[in-house]
């Protein structure tokens, strides 16, 4: 028996479902962190004493520069999931960059973004 080269259509056509479910999800999340940076004056602290003030405006800047590290993790995920999607339409999704062999559909199934097997991203650490 011949080692499989590729996912069969069917197969791809589940990852494909699981990513764009994860996509949507990744861009809602996207969106309340974006918020959460351009938005976060509402809650203003105009009404309270110097000190509140002062401290309240410490906490709203690491809120907001957090924000900002969690919108740039999220958008570059938004990112690696089109990139999959790609690789589904080229139908070499699923097929590790380092080893040329297939990516277990478990681990596919978990990180769908995935390129390479465990044993290669082992051997990167």
């Amino acid at each position: 028996m011949t080692e499989k080269t590729r996912y069969s259509d069917e197969e791809l056509q589940e990852f494909k479902e699981i990513i764009l479910e994860k996509l949507e999800i990744a861009k809602k999340d996207y969106e309340l962190f974006r918020n959460a940076i351009t938005h976060g004056d509402e809650n203003d602290t105009q009404d309270t004493s110097p000190t509140f003030h002062v401290l309240e405006e410490g906490a709203t800047v690491l809120s907001k520069e957090e924000a900002g590290k969690l919108a740039q993790r999220q958008l570059k995920f938004i990112n690696d999931l089109n990139a999959a999607l790609v690789r589904i339409e080229n139908k070499t999704y699923g097929i590790c960059r380092a080893t040329g062999k297939l990516i277990p559909k478990e681990r596919l199934r978990l990180v769908p973004h995935a390129t390479l097997s465990i044993e290669a991203k082992n051997k990167q650490n």
